[in-house]
């Protein structure tokens, strides 16, 4: 029987695992993923505890139009109820979380801003129908101030576009574009989050534990602490043919001959790599160990322009990093000074973004628990800056130097609550600070060839997943464009004849483009 070598664990190559088992007919036990890291999930992993504080990196979206993803989740039991799917279980769960309440933007005074505006000039709206009608070749190695002015970046519309996908300015025209014309449906409701499904608690918990729960029980066969080093190819100068995989693990080299029928699918880049977490007390180390997932690409990639470019991705850090923290407490003061300051119950809608804040924060307070087993009157809530490296406000330092408790003490600078709540929220609160050097480096300016094909030109055996493998029409760093990868890589490589579902084209409906053009003239 063949068997599948699957480099990396994110939700690209536990998806990759699951359609070669349902689609393909692989056997479980003919299925291998190596991990480098300790744990499996990708940038889906999370920890921690009550009393230490529970570190998060962030929050992934779903919309009805992730077609892939509901596909895959759909026949994945959740591990509290084996008869109901994690696509159902993220379904009920948005049933209960409702929408509307919590304020979107709050101004630099702390005013509720009126996001029924776009905030657009006309420039500005001549600028964005000229950038959605731009063939995607003519953005090549573009960013998106070279397609608009500056009070662009100053409006209603960018502010809710860029906290909920993590653009920056200098991030690539050619992703901005795809993005825009990818979730053109959602504008008319996007400041109400309306269309957006939440999974009921964070996502490590509600999607990558029961995919490993079903392939373990499948069988299929994970290594963590393994280090992919080196592909061997077949003689030829352009062979893409897999013949060994070499790695390293527990201080041993390894070399794993790959048969002519075996298939061998590859995470290329690691959007999660050198991660650092601090404490309530300390900031996060600025230099955290780097992991072999972009060496290897780089490896791959030399002399090899159909491998793509790692070097325009994993190069320049100040342009691709985030920060994150999330906050654990046992009092309820900071949910409910921030629902009586928004005007609705906290958890109801989108997160708050401070558009006053020179690191740019945007919170996110959901009202049920956030970790499965979550105590009793134990309260997560998070939140992530898309600055962190310019001087606070109140905090005269960048964030990337703060511990968790002077990013906390920034954050209600920002609101108008009575100090003495305050106080209260500072004594009962413990924040993890979480520096993400690459979370938003798959965005970074490209040009179209950078990023490699899923299943190169004339492959038999290899193919990249995961958010750094080009699908066109998609939107890198969706956990949608992930399962995508995953789904043509099975499907190509194993010649199924039945490719994953279209991209959905909602932007070519009249009533999808009239309402579109309604709102970006509301003023």
């Amino acid at each position: 029987m063949a068997k599948a070598y699957l480099v990396g664990s994110g939700i690209a190559a536990l998806a990759a695992a699951t359609f070669l088992i349902r689609d393909g007919g692989f056997d479980g036990a003919d299925i291998h993923l190596f991990e480098e890291q300790r744990n499996i999930g990708g940038s889906g992993d999370t920890g921690g505890t009550a009393a230490t504080g529970h570190p998060l990196l962030g929050g992934r979206m779903f919309e009805s139009g992730f077609r892939c993803a509901h596909d895959l989740l759909s026949g994945i039991p959740t591990l509290h109820d084996p008869s109901v799917s994690v696509i159902q279980d993220i379904l009920s769960g948005d049933e209960d979380s409702g929408r509307g309440g919590i304020a979107r933007l709050v101004d630099g005074e702390g005013k509720i801003a009126d996001t029924r505006s776009t905030g657009f000039s006309e420039r500005d709206r001549l600028e964005l129908i000229r950038c959605l009608a731009t063939p995607e070749g003519h953005l090549d190695g573009k960013r998106i101030t070279d397609c608009f002015g500056g009070h662009f970046f100053t409006t209603n519309f960018w502010f809710l576009w860029c906290t909920t996908f993590a653009f920056q300015p200098w991030h690539s025209a050619i992703e901005f574009r795809r993005c825009l014309r990818r979730f053109l449906p959602l504008l008319p409701e996007f400041a109400a989050m309306s269309g957006i499904h939440r999974a009921r608690c964070n996502q490590y918990d509600s999607i990558v534990r029961p995919l490993a729960a079903w392939l373990r029980e499948k069988g299929v066969t994970v290594r963590t602490g393994a280090h992919v080093t080196d592909l061997g190819f077949a003689p030829g100068r352009r062979s893409t043919r897999v013949e060994r995989i070499h790695l390293s693990h527990s201080g041993r080299d390894e070399r794993i001959e790959v048969a002519p029928e075996d298939l061998v699918l590859v995470t290329n880049g690691a959007i999660d790599d050198a991660v650092s977490l601090g404490s309530h007390h300390c900031a996060p180390p600025p230099h955290a160990h780097r992991s072999d997932a972009w060496l290897l690409w780089h490896r791959l990639s030399r002399g090899r322009e159909d491998f793509g470019d790692p070097a325009a991705f994993d190069k320049h850090v100040k342009e691709s990093r985030c920060e994150s923290f999330t906050v654990t407490t046992r009092d309820s003061a900071f949910l409910d000074a921030l629902e009586k300051f928004s005007g609705g119950e906290t958890g109801r809608g989108g997160p708050m973004t401070l558009t006053g804040s020179n690191w740019l924060l945007t919170i996110a307070a959901p009202r049920r628990p956030v970790h499965r087993g979550q105590p009793e009157g134990v309260r997560v809530w998070w939140g992530y800056a898309l600055h962190p490296g310019r001087a606070g406000n109140h905090t005269p330092k960048p964030m990337t130097m703060c511990s968790g408790r002077e990013i906390l003490d920034e954050v209600l600078h920002h609101l108008p609550f009575d100090e003495t709540v305050a106080d209260r929220i500072r004594t009962a609160s413990t924040v993890v600070p979480c520096l993400m050097p690459y979370v938003t480096s798959q965005f970074l300016a490209r040009r179209r060839d950078d990023r490699p094909e899923v299943v190169p030109e004339g492959s038999v055996n290899l193919a990249f997943i995961g958010p750094f493998a080009d699908v066109p029409d998609d939107v890198a760093g969706t956990v949608e464009h992930s399962v995508r990868t995953a789904w043509t890589a099975v499907a190509r490589l194993l010649d199924l004849g039945e490719p994953p579902p279209a991209v959905l084209a909602g932007r070519h409906h009249p009533r999808v483009l009239a309402a579109a053009w309604e709102t970006v003239h509301r003023r």
